[in-house]
């Protein structure tokens, strides 16, 4: 899952080069790893609630995703200005705190068994991580020399990935346990791995507020009379952020379901593909860096745009041919253990755990396009795209409902029309041609 920032601040460093920062470079840079595992536990809260609540309709479960991406969309631009007021160490502080009343929230929403208190939960850990993806950015680049700033942001980026691969893999374990069979069982094993989280999130804050970090000024935005209607390609990279994020988080958040009800494969094994349909856009992400050298990104776009919609389509016409996979499990009871486990699963699910592979580079080769040719108006169009990662708020809740009318295979239809918009998006949508005409 795409790393994603929000806001439209910008700043300059006082960086000090013989000062050591390499104590509060390692917390920020664990962050990026907290990020990902906090935003990946979704997917396997998604069927425990569902085994919780008894909750059988689709659309409902998917609200746990439209609570926490609808935050991006709310906070993303909001976040640059609470920045911009209160100062960057201050808003890691205040990211981390809400980060961490929100993730304790969940011990009464369990105690109590109340799926409305989850949800605002969810929402408010949402608020928290986007003020911290505003603030975290340039600190990560100021702790160190600013030509290997983007080292460090790509270092970040590998945890992020790594935690979005094991996080299911150890989310699974915890909270998908074979043996939980009443839903207060179920609410208490999702207390502990969250009280862990929370505790972590809080010592990383205290820790931040007292150690000395270099002081971020926060640069007075240029004023432009531009306006977002100018940007064709702008509005339409903004679209294509929308759909990629939503289809993205859309495959994650029902992969378990739909492999669990329609194929019988348990959820402590479904977590686990999860994992590997995370862990293909981990690997995806190093070939993309890779080819993206040479190829361009509109072109890289429309390649995995088509290859995803393939793969999204031979989902959907339900090839029953059965494939072995070795899949990495974990195990609690009576010790820690990772074993691998021989899994057969038809070739028409495993095709949705590919499309991972091909989502990886999707973010990078979108968001140029999108801002390329704005000049002074960089900022704000970056901020209106941070924004649209509201997406993954909407296409889940959207393929949720269809998939309670017409079933699993079919609701992926959802996902083909995102990719379709992405290849509009790849080949049309990001030509910036009528800007050049209007400068001649």
């Amino acid at each position: 899952m795409a790393s994603i920032g929000g806001g439209n601040s910008t700043s300059s460093s006082n960086y000090d080069s013989s000062k050591n920062y390499s104590v509060p470079l390692s917390l920020l840079i664990g962050l990026f790893f907290m990020i990902g595992f906090i935003t990946v536990m979704n997917d396997v809260l998604i069927p425990s609630l569902k085994g919780v609540f008894n909750i059988t309709e689709n659309w409902k479960l998917m609200m746990i995703q439209f609570c926490f991406f609808g935050a991006y969309g709310i906070m993303s631009i909001p976040a640059g200005s609470i920045i911009a007021k209160i100062g960057y160490k201050k808003g890691l502080t205040l990211a981390l705190s809400i980060m961490g009343t929100g993730l304790f929230m969940f011990v009464p929403a369990a105690s109590l068994l109340s799926f409305e208190l989850f949800l605002v939960a969810l929402f408010i850990v949402a608020c928290g991580l986007t003020i911290l993806q505003v603030a975290i950015n340039p600190y990560i680049i100021s702790l160190g020399r600013p030509e290997t700033g983007a080292a460090r942001l790509n270092l970040g980026g590998a945890l992020n990935s790594t935690a979005t691969f094991i996080g299911p893999i150890i989310g699974g374990a915890l909270i998908l346990k074979p043996g939980l069979i009443d839903a207060v069982a179920k609410a208490d094993a999702v207390k502990g791995p969250y009280i862990v989280l929370a505790l972590i999130t809080i010592a990383i804050g205290v820790l931040l507020y007292f150690i000395t970090l270099p002081k971020l000024e926060v640069e007075e935005e240029v004023k432009t009379t531009d306006s977002y209607g100018k940007y064709k390609h702008l509005l339409f990279g903004s679209g294509a952020i929308f759909f990629y994020v939503g289809a993205e988080v859309a495959i994650g958040s029902l992969l378990i379901l739909y492999l669990h009800k329609e194929f019988g494969v348990a959820e402590k094994m479904a977590s686990s593909l999860v994992a590997y349909y995370w862990g293909s856009a981990m690997i995806g992400r190093f070939i993309g860096s890779a080819l993206g050298q040479t190829i361009k990104a509109n072109v890289m776009l429309a390649a995995v745009s088509i290859g995803a919609i393939i793969l999204v389509g031979l989902s959907m016409v339900g090839f029953a041919t059965p494939i072995h996979i070795p899949v990495m499990v974990m195990n609690t009871d009576p010790s820690f253990s990772l074993i691998f486990v021989n899994q057969s699963i038809p070739l028409a699910a495993f095709c949705l755990v590919l499309v991972g592979l091909l989502n990886s580079v999707m973010w990078p080769c979108i968001f140029p396009l999108g801002i390329a040719k704005l000049g002074s108006f960089t900022s704000k169009g970056s901020g209106l795209m941070c924004s649209m990662i509201v997406g993954g708020a909407f296409i889940p809740l959207i393929q949720g409902a269809i998939a309670d009318s017409y079933g699993y295979k079919f609701s992926f239809i959802v996902c083909v029309a995102c990719y379709l918009y992405l290849l509009f998006f790849a080949l049309k949508g990001h030509q910036t041609d009528y800007l050049d005409e209007k400068t001649k």
